[in-house]
């Protein structure tokens, strides 16, 4: 019966002990995907920024910009090139609408980001666009993939449309949770013109005026490594109207401020990215290491048993083996003959 149940147990220890590397290295990179019908809305703000007034082309200060990033994922689009392409893609239809403290847009600009579902890695399948113009994205943008390494990764600017490194500067902690904190700064570049602007003014307009705009940003992300969500993202913006071919004339001020997230958004936020970790962590970790404990402790109840099993074995044997004792004549037992 020992024999049975240790060999039971040393089967079962071989199924977890194949299971443990199985979920980490097999299931989990495939099981590990953003999904394709995902919608999501942040706010953020730029209090006391500055905002140029198109009819005045003056600079003005404002109490607050509000930014608002849309995201929705498009499942649809994503089936249709899986099928042309038989990858698992994202297709993300996002918007980005800035809007001052009457209300009034800024800009409104809405973009295209197609990437692979389990790496992040952009996939170019077509219909990638910023603004409605189409864009080749090289790096990622919005996420980083599963795992966050310890480096730099190449970001995808909105404005510029290229993309820069965007460099890691450490492990800091950001509402309880220990996050890799990423930095880029992009210099002063000429980018094209929003196509929707303030009082209905079109690109044209601005540049029949002579004006070109150009920008700079330092942004910031605080990055969960186990998901590659970014907890928080802040920005310190400018952007410029610069008088075409006269670089001695003063510039206006179009955009200045430092973006944050809104708190209400960013405790949201933080509380999602929370959740979906701990999903993400037990197939890599917590799985993974309770089935190989659960192995080791398997096999050595298994060979407990073994031994018990083979000394029981030995020890009835040797019982088995041993020769009853015989009595001779004169011990303990009369002569049959008389005496001589």
């Amino acid at each position: 019966m020992r024999r049975t149940a240790s060999l039971v147990l040393l089967g079962l220890a071989a199924f977890f002990a194949a299971l443990a590397p199985l979920l980490r290295y097999y299931a989990y990179p495939r099981l590990a995907e953003v999904p394709t019908g995902r919608y999501q809305s942040i706010v953020m703000e730029a209090k006391d920024a500055t905002l140029v007034d198109y009819g005045t082309l003056r600079p003005r200060q404002v109490s607050r910009v509000t930014i608002t990033q849309t995201l929705k994922g498009n499942a649809e689009e994503a089936r249709r090139i899986k099928d042309a392409t038989g990858r698992d893609v994202v297709v993300w239809d996002t918007l980005s609408h800035a809007a001052g403290p009457d209300g009034a847009v800024v800009s409104s600009i809405p973009e295209r980001y197609v990437f692979d579902a389990h790496t992040q890695q952009p996939v170019h399948a077509g219909g990638e666009h910023v603004d409605g113009t189409p864009v080749r994205r090289d790096g990622i943008e919005f996420k980083w993939p599963f795992g966050v390494e310890k480096r730099d990764y190449r970001y995808f600017d909105l404005m510029t449309r290229t993309s820069a490194p965007i460099h890691y500067r450490g492990t800091r902690t950001f509402h309880g949770l220990e996050v890799y904190f990423f930095e880029q700064t992009v210099p002063w570049t000429q980018v094209p013109l929003p196509r929707k602007l303030p009082l209905d003014i079109s690109p044209d307009t601005v540049r029949q005026l002579g004006l070109e705009r150009w920008y700079t940003t330092r942004r910031m992300f605080w990055v969960d490594p186990v998901t590659g969500a970014p907890v928080n993202g802040e920005e310190d913006h400018r952007e410029e109207l610069r008088w075409t071919g006269q670089p001695g004339k003063e510039p206006i001020t179009a955009f200045a401020g430092h973006v944050t997230m809104r708190p209400d958004y960013l405790d949201h936020t933080v509380t999602l990215v929370a959740s979906q970790r701990q999903l993400v962590l037990l197939l890599t970790t917590y799985l993974p290491w309770t089935f190989a404990a659960l192995a080791a402790a398997l096999l050595t109840a298994s060979l407990v048993l073994e031994a018990r099993d083979r000394r029981a074995h030995a020890t009835h044997r040797a019982h088995d083996g041993r020769k009853p004792e015989r009595a001779t004549p004169g011990e303990g037992a009369p002569s049959r003959g008389g005496p001589p």
